[in-house]
């Protein structure tokens, strides 16, 4: 039977970012990936010939600086073109609005709109960045025990309190409100133009489950605008290679390191004796030897499918019963021989092909969006974001083509009526139907389709429920609740064994930080 130190299921970048850690620690490290390729959610697949789409994933910002520069992984291929523009959204009276890297070129386009609008920005564009600041500082943090234990748990709040010194009253309010109010809320307070509160409230709603007037999609907005890219905050990028190359570029990091990496390797079990993990268990029947496990699927899967439920505490597999996990946004990935001309801004190429191109034209329109997926029907007119990455890589794709991306939100895992495998593809067509709206030439440049409804990506990736953050991020499943109260701190009930994926704090996007904090608590471990 081979044996390892460290056993780590599931090659999705967290995987792969502990299993780097460890086996630069000395650790002889094992990880076991079900699929052909390595990333999870972050990979690049030829799905068409010539086309390498990043069929999940398809931007980055919040990969940590401390890992790309300690991981080295610029060394490893990873390189990101920051957009710019960053944001473009077309509305149904034939206007524009462009959001750029250099801010006064964007206080004029919000002038458009509102010149009070366009005064108040760069305040609430300084606000948004000191309340960063402070939440960013405990995304490579492990989370104090909750409920706190004893006097050294209450050391560590008070050490966590310390970290809003810097924060004046003003700013302490802000705080409080972005992790309570909605999106819609939160930007009331700062705007009045319908089209500049509705280009920003998109950030609080992708992957949520949740509309823009939803209590805690304003902390979704937040989250998606900590990070960078190249020292620029809150930017975010296109990686070359397609977002593959991220978990490339980790894994050949963990293998220069030492680590070993087998792919269409799917783990059916966690072997435990006494309370204490032992090893795996694959599908094929291997049986492989390790007294550490680091899990990188969600906590469902971890905990409800591979662990037998008879070694774990009933609470606590009665609390990841509970543990909220549906997801309601869907991809669709297109292959294209042209690029879409919109009647908002004519011309092609143009700026706006290089951003993040919207088409949700009001607050009200992404709500009424929500209030279809609340009850079960895949949104009539969702909310869409397009973006084209043969902008920045021509490479992916054959000479004079494209890839477009759209990301939309809503979409729900469970149906009212009909099944997902039903509706996919008429949902694709009604997408394109209001493509077409702002874009009168997209059906005659499409070439290929892929949609991938939450079921989808829950049979492509390992997701359950097609949530792409291996749980929703509400306030009440967030750091030290994160996936349940008492067990937030990457340790389970069961000895050895460790959750390293975004089912953990902080939580998920491609940061690597959930991977990072898991590998330091399992350093301790002897």
């Amino acid at each position: 039977m081979p044996k390892y130190d460290v056993a780590i299921i599931g090659g999705g970048h967290n995987g792969l970012v502990t299993a780097a850690y460890l086996a630069r620690a000395g650790r002889k490290v094992l990880v076991l990936e079900r699929r052909e390729l390595v990333g999870g959610c972050a990979v690049t697949e030829e799905i068409w010939p010539g086309y390498r789409v990043s069929t999940g994933a398809y931007l980055t910002s919040l990969m940590q600086e401390r890992i790309v520069r300690e991981l080295e992984l610029e060394r490893h291929g990873y390189v990101v073109d920051a957009k710019d523009p960053a944001f473009f959204s077309a509305f149904p009276d034939g206007r524009h609005f462009f959001m750029w890297q250099d801010r006064a070129k964007t206080l004029a386009e919000i002038a458009k709109y509102s010149r009070r609008d366009a005064e108040v920005y760069p305040a609430y564009e300084d606000q948004l960045e000191r309340l960063s600041q402070v939440v960013e500082g405990l995304l490579l943090v492990t989370p104090p025990q909750f409920p706190p234990r004893g006097a050294l748990d209450f050391l560590a709040y008070l050490k966590l309190a310390g970290r809003m010194r810097g924060l004046n009253s003003k700013e302490m309010v802000a705080l409080v409100k972005i992790f309570t109010q909605s999106a819609a809320e939160f930007l009331d307070e700062w705007f009045e133009s319908e089209q500049v509160k509705v280009t920003l409230a998109t950030d609080g709603v992708i992957g949520a489950n949740g509309g823009p007037r939803s209590p805690g999609t304003a902390y979704i907005l937040l989250h998606h605008c900590m990070g960078g890219v190249a020292g620029h905050r809150g930017l975010w990028g296109f990686v070359r290679g397609g977002m593959g190359a991220v978990s490339e570029s980790i894994a050949s990091s963990a293998r220069m390191a030492g680590a070993t990496i087998r792919t269409n390797a799917p783990v059916a079990k966690v072997l435990a004796r006494s309370g204490r993990v032992s090893g795996v268990v694959l599908e094929s029947g291997e049986e492989i030897e390790a007294p550490a496990i680091a899990s990188n699927l969600d906590p469902k899967i971890t905990f409800l499918r591979l662990c037998d439920e008879r070694d774990l505490d009933p609470e606590f597999v009665a609390a990841i019963r509970r543990f909220r996990i549906e997801g309601t946004s869907c991809k669709i990935n297109l292959a294209l021989n042209g690029l879409p001309e919109f009647t908002a801004y004519p011309g092609a190429p143009g700026p706006h092909h290089r951003a993040t191109m919207h088409i949700c034209p009001s607050i009200d329109y992404v709500e009424r969006a929500w209030d279809d997926a609340k009850y079960g029907r895949p949104s009539q007119r969702p909310l869409l974001e397009l973006t084209i990455p043969t902008m920045y890589d021509p490479s992916l794709a054959p000479a004079g083509k494209h890839i477009m991306g759209i990301f939309l939100q809503y979409a729900p895992y469970t149906l009212r009526e009909g099944t997902w495998d039903e509706l996919r593809e008429p949902f694709g067509d009604r997408v394109i139907s209001l493509i077409e709206e702002y874009v009168p030439n997209i059906r005659s440049i499409v070439e290929h389709r892929q949609v991938l409804s939450p079921l989808d990506l829950e049979r492509r990736f390992g997701i359950t429920g097609g949530n792409i953050f291996h749980g929703e991020m509400s306030l009440d499943q967030m750091f030290v609740m994160r996936p349940v109260a008492g067990w937030a701190r990457y340790r389970t009930p069961l000895t050895g064994l460790y959750l390293c994926g975004s089912g953990g704090h902080p939580g998920g996007g491609v940061m690597g930080a959930p991977g990072y904090n898991c590998a330091r608590e399992m350093l301790k471990w002897r």
